[in-house]
């Protein structure tokens, strides 16, 4: 699955520059659009956004890359019916008239189908208030990934105009349940981030929980409760091959890959007790990081793969503590104030957060800290919220809710946009974020 990426340059933009001064507005060279506070600053205003049309062969780029765009909870597209001009790929819109509608972006382009049954997407993106191309590029594939065109585009255009890049161009892998509430069949499944193109990569047969993506996206690591002792086993997903990682005696919990995927970390039960281990996946060698009596479970790697964020019962409740990836120096960061209790810790992609679920006052909560356990922010609170994962680009946390019907998959950024439910087939549990697909 190959795709090609060229830069497209900026078309003649000296009538619409002369245009712009004689109405008194400035086109500097630079300039920020949005500038996103990860820390939850004041309510953020969506970027209005212009897309023209970019369909072809039935195919509705623009539709999808609006979804996206909208779904970021960052940009507001605006209503086709309410476009000033049909602007095409290679000319500049006519900003003043853009600006009367306040159009903050146009973004304009054109799929270009060849006979050898690959497909091209041309786009630009323009900046209304300076009157300048911000974003140039097109993308080419075969014809049965133009979705995946589309959330290119999207990353595009996110990154053009916050600085960050896009995660549009990414998979969920979660459990589907399915049937009565006391006889579930849960499948091991694998979606676009926008909900499209569902793959079950498992029959249901078996209990399954937990999947994790390898860092490159191609693998996946999760539990499975069958007929013997709940083994972890390794599935690429392009190849449906599957191999027992380990197959241990007692219980084995919430196995995660390492950063360079070569060790998948994981917590051992065994009389009572449960400790974080680590093995290598090319030698098999398993070694313990923690010991004693607690229940020690959810490991997750800082993304350089220095430290590891685990929970732990060791002090009566459960809490978050941090050590370094050879088990030293173990230091508890959530102090439990108020009765709270901490699970499910995840360290954020871009190392200066993690994410948890909270237990308190009888609510269930997703919230973020920093690696100190300074700062911590809820995302969400209510019933029944758990189970974080990240987006590779560390500025969106999905979790599961169950509100007592069946749990469903939910999304929030970190800077306060409102959280939205992702689509799934049915219901949905135990959310894993891949990494992106294509350059940012």
């Amino acid at each position: 699955m190959s795709f090609v990426l060229i830069a497209l340059k900026p078309v003649r933009l000296l009538a619409a520059a002369l245009a712009l001064a004689a109405l008194g507005i400035a086109t500097p060279a630079t300039a920020e659009i949005l500038t996103l506070q990860v820390d939850g600053g004041t309510s953020i205003q969506p970027v209005s956004v212009a897309i023209m049309s970019m369909n072809g062969g039935g195919r509705d780029i623009s539709g999808i890359v609006s979804n996206d765009l909208s779904r970021s909870g960052l940009f507001q597209p605006i209503d086709p019916k309410a476009f000033v001009e049909q602007v095409g790929p290679d000319a500049a819109p006519n900003f003043s008239s853009w600006q009367t509608l306040n159009a903050q972006v146009v973004v304009a382009g054109k799929v270009i189908p060849a006979g050898d049954g690959s497909i091209r997407v041309q786009f630009r993106v323009w900046d209304i208030a300076q009157g300048r191309q911000i974003a140039g590029e097109q993308f080419a594939t075969n014809a049965a990934n133009w979705r995946r065109l589309a959330h290119m585009v999207a990353n595009s255009i996110f990154k053009s105009v916050t600085g960050e890049p896009g995660a549009f161009d990414t998979r969920i892998a979660f459990i589907d349940e399915s049937g009565p509430k006391d006889q579930r069949r849960k499948r091991l499944t694998v979606m676009d981030q926008d909900g499209a193109n569902v793959h079950y990569l498992s029959r249901g047969n078996d209990l399954v929980l937990t999947p994790r993506f390898s860092p490159t996206s191609q693998e996946l690591t999760y539990m499975s409760f069958g007929d013997a002792d709940p083994r972890v086993f390794l599935l690429n997903i392009e190849t449906g091959q599957r191999e027992v990682v380990g197959n241990f005696p007692g219980m084995t919990f919430a196995p995660r890959f390492s950063p360079d995927g070569r060790k998948i970390v994981m917590s051992l039960e065994q009389n009572g007790a449960a400790a974080i281990n680590v093995m290598n996946l090319q030698t098999h060698q398993v070694g313990a990081l923690t010991e004693g009596s607690a229940i020690d479970t959810a490991p997750s790697y800082s993304p350089d793969g220095s430290r590891i964020v685990f929970e732990s019962d060791r002090g009566g409740t459960q809490q978050i503590y941090i050590m370094n990836a050879d088990g030293s120096n173990q230091q508890r960061v959530t102090s439990g104030e108020g009765g709270a209790r901490y699970s499910t810790p995840v360290w954020s992609p871009r190392s200066d957060l993690i994410a948890f679920t909270r237990q308190k006052d009888g609510k269930f909560g997703i919230g973020v800290m920093h690696p100190d356990g300074s700062g911590e922010r809820m995302l969400t609170d209510g019933f029944h919220n758990e189970g974080p994962t990240w987006a590779p680009n560390g500025l969106y946390v999905m979790w599961f809710r169950d509100l007592g019907q069946g749990p469903q998959l939910w999304q929030a950024s970190i800077f306060g946009t409102p959280e939205q439910r992702v689509p799934t087939p049915g219901f949905a549990s135990d959310p894993a974020w891949s990494a992106s697909m294509s350059p940012n």
